[in-house]
């Protein structure tokens, strides 16, 4: 059910009027990538969008918890709400722990959905959330961004066009005195750039944040163990679509004794 919205010339804005009116709903944010916002009295209590990892994949891929333990727990019928009270009373997770992740994904998730302009929103009833316990003030989101945009550039959008960006090991990389300082972090990381991912594609993959991994990924470009994908890969037939051309003139075969030529 629609609710009705505070009028807004953003979404931070929008939040900070929620803040101010303690509201209790979601915020449906349309566009690429899209996401809900889950507010709580005010405060800002999840995030999920498919720009980032959220909780879930946090826990699974990074082999937190295991997918029989999950699925076993999901399986009891606990509505989302109470679904980390299940993952803390059976011993899977602490409650510190819980809340830790959760605070990261939320921060993640804020950080891809400033990476876009978007399309519109929507203010709703509150929407089902596995609740982690975090809560946080609108404009720690805002101040969190620009630290991390700024971290990663300074340039006006090149953050956003970095977050887009397919890198593939450079040269360097298969030298093993240039890898053999590198930490078990950005190794793994560098075995799983290969010129098709994005850094959130990565960071699914991994099960870690969005952010972390540009991080990292930054650190291997200054290195010069990574490079923009090469048009043409090597061993690798081009795929780009061709033009026939006609077919060339044939020249004329040279006589081995030149024809007599007629003169007046």
């Amino acid at each position: 059910m629609t609710q009705e919205t505070p009028t807004a010339r953003n979404v931070p804005a929008l939040l900070a009027g929620l803040y101010a009116e303690k509201r209790s709903c979601a915020v449906l944010v349309s566009g690429t990538p899209g996401g809900v916002i889950h507010v709580r009295d005010g405060m800002v209590i999840g995030m999920e969008t498919p720009g980032a990892p959220g909780v879930e994949v946090l826990l699974l891929k990074s082999h937190r918890i295991t997918e029989d333990d999950w699925t076993a727990t999901r399986a009891t019928g606990t509505d989302p709400a109470r679904l980390a009270l299940e993952l803390v009373a059976r011993g899977l997770l602490g409650a510190a722990e819980l809340a830790v992740i959760g605070r990261a994904a939320l921060f993640d998730a804020a950080f891809a959905l400033a990476l876009t302009s978007p399309d519109g929103w929507e203010v709703t009833a509150p929407r089902p959330l596995l609740d982690t316990g975090t809560a946080v003030p609108p404009d720690l989101l805002v101040t969190e961004n620009t630290r991390r945009t700024r971290l990663l550039s300074n340039e006006h959008g090149a953050t956003a066009r970095f977050a887009r960006d397919r890198l593939e090991p450079a040269p360097a990389a298969r030298d093993p005195r240039q890898t053999a300082r590198l930490s078990p972090r950005h190794r793994t990381l560098l075995t799983v750039t290969d010129g098709r991912r994005t850094p959130r594609d990565i960071a699914f993959a991994l099960g870690r944040g969005l952010f972390a991994v540009m991080l990292d990924l930054r650190d291997l470009l200054a290195l010069g163990l990574l490079q923009p994908p090469s048009a043409t890969p090597a061993g690798r037939p081009s795929t780009a679509p061709r033009t026939p051309s006609s077919p060339p003139t044939a020249a004329p075969h040279p006589s081995a004794t030149p024809l007599p030529r007629r003169r007046r």
